[in-house]
């Protein structure tokens, strides 16, 4: 699964651990991917791979709206 959100786009940064004696070694941070399935208005099935901050988008905005603006973007759905 990939490990970028389709909405938010958020995917893995990357930086140092640092120890207690203050040793640094590269880490990485991965956003809270999930793979969600919604249903469009007309009915339509869609399943997205999404951040939870894209969750709330959706949830927000609702997923219609969404959908058109990945797709106005020129997003494969």
């Amino acid at each position: 699964m990939s490990n970028v959100c389709d909405v938010t786009g958020a995917k893995p940064s990357f930086g140092n651990a640092v120890s207690h004696s203050h040793r640094r070694t590269r880490r990485r941070w991965n956003p809270n991917i999930q793979r969600r399935r919604y249903r469009l208005a007309d009915g339509t099935p869609v399943r997205l791979t999404v951040s939870t901050t894209g969750i709330k988008i959706i949830d927000r905005d609702g997923i219609d709206a969404v959908i058109a603006r990945l797709r106005a973007k020129g997003v494969k759905i």
